[in-house]
């Protein structure tokens, strides 16, 4: 297309959430309670572990990065899209969309890293107990985080330069309620090949690497669970079937939005999937992984 051709966008209009306006109220309520929930359940986790010396352990130390991934990630969508069902003022200035999808890309690739390092710690807990404290060390468990940091950083800033050098038309208008990069990428007029062969490829290898270290793991406990035989005195532990759920439908959502080709009769089917993973999983996580376990308690 030539360049005379295409217009300049300064803003963009977020269409929010296919509902109903006589049912705004009962949504917005709702999901003001899952994000409120979620920000509480997170803000908990990590204010007990950093008060309570017994939880300075490199499990909760993970956790705690987890916890303030989720609710990082879950407030750069969340409470935008509260604002607009409340004030019907959908707009937003291209430079505010291009930033929340950069930070949206970080903590979801940095909750991704964060989960396969639990599930390495994890791994490493239940099928070498004696070798724990050797394995896990300080220097390992900081060297997770800051590379999970880095590569997560890396990875949402490839993404927003690619996506910077395209060129949008007059039509403004993304069908979503945050300004998410395949939604994006819909709206451009130049050609966005190269930005989608980064998705499926540095995108996939990242999120298969993680996907492929979590299965291992929860493999590898579960095997070395069941062969635990039962005893006297103390419970046998429990298979980490909470966890794996949450995983396979985190997983699960990210590739049908991201690495499924979708057609226009699917836009649908593409909010659910990420009202999923950026609402109900940043809820249930700080549950799941922190607040039930005993030492929690």
């Amino acid at each position: 297309m030539r360049r005379e051709n295409q217009s300049s966008v300064l803003e963009f209009l977020l269409l929010g959430l296919p509902i109903q306006p006589e049912q705004q109220r009962m949504f917005f309520a709702l999901f003001l309670g899952m994000y409120l929930t979620t920000v509480l359940g997170n803000l908990l986790t990590i204010l007990l572990i950093r008060l309570d010396s017994h939880l300075h352990t490199p499990t909760y130390f993970f956790l705690s990065h987890l916890a303030f991934s989720d609710v990082s990630f879950s407030s750069v969508t969340v409470p935008t899209m509260l604002m607009n069902m409340q004030t019907r003022h959908l707009t937003i200035s291209y430079v505010g969309c291009i930033s929340k999808m950069y930070f949206f890309i970080l903590f979801v690739c940095l909750d991704n890293f964060l989960l396969a390092a639990t599930a390495y710690d994890r791994y490493v807990a239940i099928c070498q107990p004696l070798h724990y404290t050797t394995v896990m060390r300080e220097e390992l468990c900081i060297l997770l985080v800051a590379g999970s940091w880095f590569f997560s950083c890396a990875h949402a800033l490839l993404h927003t330069l690619l996506l910077s050098r395209l060129s949008f038309c007059a039509d403004n208008t993304i069908p979503h309620f945050f300004c998410d990069l395949t939604a994006l990428l819909k709206l451009a007029c130049t050609d966005t090949s190269l930005n989608e062969l980064v998705i499926f490829t540095e995108g996939g290898v990242f999120a298969f690497l993680s996907f492929c270290a979590i299965l291992a793991s929860c493999i590898y406990v579960g095997a070395t669970i069941l062969r635990v035989p039962p005893s006297r005195g103390s419970a046998k532990p429990c298979l980490p079937v909470a966890p794996t759920s949450l995983w396979c439908l985190y997983y699960g959502t990210l590739a049908m939005i991201y690495f499924i080709p979708s057609s226009n009769s699917s836009k649908v089917k593409d909010i659910i999937a990420s009202v999923l993973y950026t609402v109900v999983i940043a809820m249930l996580n700080p549950f799941i992984y922190g607040l039930r376990n005993r030492d929690m308690k």
